[in-house]
């Protein structure tokens, strides 16, 4: 089994989302784990694994599928926590030291993306670059305009991976599962380069990963293939690929950034909206107050239900992993949108 030990600090003075139920998880360090903890691996017996640091759950779940028995992962983010949010300490900043690797979304979490930038880690996978990243969440304000099915290839590491409060590349690939296929193929020949020991098994595991997301990729085709809608609200704008996808239109109360409050126009919008295109439901998530969301619901005579954008895994998830709630999201998706 893979170990997983969480770096994710205690945060007292941070932004807590209200309506958020933070899983109580100990700050805990590669050095300092507690005699309750998963210290076997801190003590010495992850001789011979790749020690693999994950900035959040996304990236988490790629290392352990693709890495399985030869891996510890280690994730910044605590379950619960809204990765948007993430302070890293000095201490996690000096730990990133002594990983084999890490992996993480740049452009998703600012202070991961320093921390990787100023660490002397010698495999640093970014996920940003192992597809093609797009921009939504702009067009707040009316309807999402047409994107192609695919972003122009081949640019370069620093080119348009902004932040995507900055309204820059929208880094939510991992909600597309062809895309993040994509990802998890470059992460596997990251690990066989980094471990070449242990190649063999990890293309293995990136194979039957990558299959496991055609299968969801085609379960999404097929389920949303004939609905009465197309368009669907959200709380921010997570799923701009997932609805480019699978040709439905995500309108989002506020853009790519969860801490925006909408205008009172655009809530009138989305209102207007809703009735002209026979929106049933308004999806919150689960990491996210869903206050905003229920006001508008309430107000528009419309229906509630959570569509999670899989930042976290936490007793509140439909799901006990990344397959378990896309699998629930399509089933909401497929109530709210009156699919055939």
């Amino acid at each position: 089994m893979n170990v997983r030990r969480n770096l994710a600090p205690s945060r007292p003075g941070s932004r807590i989302r209200t309506g958020i139920a933070v899983a109580a998880v100990t700050a805990l360090g590669l050095g300092a784990l507690s005699a309750c903890s998963t210290s076997n691996a801190a003590d010495g017996d992850s001789s011979g694994k790749l020690d693999v640091v994950a900035s959040f759950y996304p990236m988490e779940f790629l290392a352990e599928e693709i890495g399985g028995d030869h891996v510890n992962v280690t994730t910044l983010t605590e379950p619960g926590q809204e990765p948007h949010d993430l302070e890293i300490s000095a201490k996690q900043t000096a730990q990133l030291q002594e990983a084999d690797a890490v992996l993480y979304l740049k452009g998703l979490q600012p202070a991961v993306d320093d921390a990787v930038q100023q660490s002397e880690v010698k495999t640093k996978i970014d996920a940003a670059t192992l597809t093609s990243l797009e921009e939504h969440g702009e067009e707040v304000g009316g309807h999402a305009e047409e994107h192609d099915e695919h972003a122009e290839e081949g640019h370069s590491e620093e080119e348009g991976h902004d932040h995507e409060a900055e309204g820059g590349k929208d880094p939510h690939i991992w909600l597309d599962p062809v895309k993040y296929a994509e990802v998890a193929e470059g992460v596997g020949k990251a690990f066989e380069k980094a471990d070449p020991d242990n190649a063999a098994e990890y293309e293995k595991n990136t194979a039957a990963l990558v299959k496991k997301l055609d299968d969801l990729n085609t379960q999404f085709k097929d389920g949303l293939a004939n609905t009465d809608s197309k368009v669907f609200i959200t709380t921010h704008a997570a799923f701009g690929y997932l609805a480019e996808r699978y040709g439905l239109i995500e309108e989002a109360i506020t853009g790519l950034d969860p801490e925006t409050e909408p205008s009172a126009a655009r809530v009138k919008e989305l209102q207007e909206m809703a009735k002209a295109d026979g929106v049933t439901t308004v999806f919150y998530e689960t990491l996210v107050s869903d206050k905003t969301a229920k006001t508008l619901a309430n107000d528009a005579n419309l229906k509630t239900d959570v569509l999670d954008p899989v930042e976290g895994i936490t007793e509140k998830s439909k799901g006990d992993d990344y397959f378990g709630v896309m699998e629930s999201n399509l089933q909401a998706l497929q109530k709210a949108l009156g699919a055939k």
